[in-house]
């Protein structure tokens, strides 16, 4: 947009001068799911706002790659998990394409941690006992909503859930949907950047190598 026609700020002269303690290859941990959930219980600490939501990045079979914000609702050595609605548009991409890159931003503490890896679908029996915990509201809506496909209005997801919540009353189980589960972002890459003075910011990543992780540190 032309600046004779912004009528908000200007982006151009935005900038957060960072003054945080670096990063350094010596304290980290030996591979990167440890320093993550270091990383992760430091965010949550600090009273970083939904320390767990993540841009999740795919692509479709021609490579045309999209971003939301999901949940992490799970992660260990095997990788991070979320939730979805298999037929939605992640849903749909994951099937041609199961590859994905995940984002962090943890911006409250001028960090960020990026993931790469290949995407598998979680088991049911994981979906099954994640899709329990979540609150009845939450179940009749995995239901409701026919994710990423057109609705006309908000009126028919409102009856939909409506008439699920009469299906379904609080305190009656709530079948998990056969079209919703979990996937599991496989790490390959992990990196772990941290904001510093001058935008000469600390970037160290770890790379699967050999049946382990070796870590390299990136230019900023």
């Amino acid at each position: 947009m032309p600046a004779e026609e912004r009528t908000g700020p200007d982006p151009s002269v935005m900038r957060r001068h960072y003054q945080h303690d670096g990063l350094v290859e010596a304290r980290l941990a030996a591979e990167p799911l440890a320093q993550f959930d270091r990383w992760f219980h430091e965010a949550e600490q600090a009273g970083v706002v939904e320390p767990n939501a993540m841009v999740l990045s795919t692509a479709d079979a021609d490579g045309r790659p999209s971003s939301r914000t999901v949940l992490l609702k799970g992660y260990d050595r095997r990788g991070f998990v979320f939730f979805t609605n298999y037929g939605s548009r992640k849903g749909a991409e994951l099937s041609v394409n199961p590859q994905a890159a995940l984002l962090f931003p943890w911006i409250a503490l001028g960090r960020q941690v990026q993931v790469t890896g290949r995407v598998e679908k979680v088991g049911r029996d994981e979906t099954a006992a994640y899709f329990r915990t979540r609150p009845h509201g939450s179940q009749l809506g995995a239901w409701a909503s026919e994710q990423s496909s057109p609705v006309s209005d908000r009126e028919v997801l409102e009856q939909r859930y409506a008439d699920l919540a009469r299906r379904y009353p609080e305190g009656e189980g709530v079948p998990v949907p056969p079209f919703w589960g979990g996937y599991r972002v496989v790490p390959e890459t992990v990196e772990f950047w941290q904001g510093r003075a001058n935008r000469l910011h600390d970037r160290l990543r770890y790379v699967t190598e050999g049946g382990g992780w070796r870590v390299e540190r990136l230019c900023p």
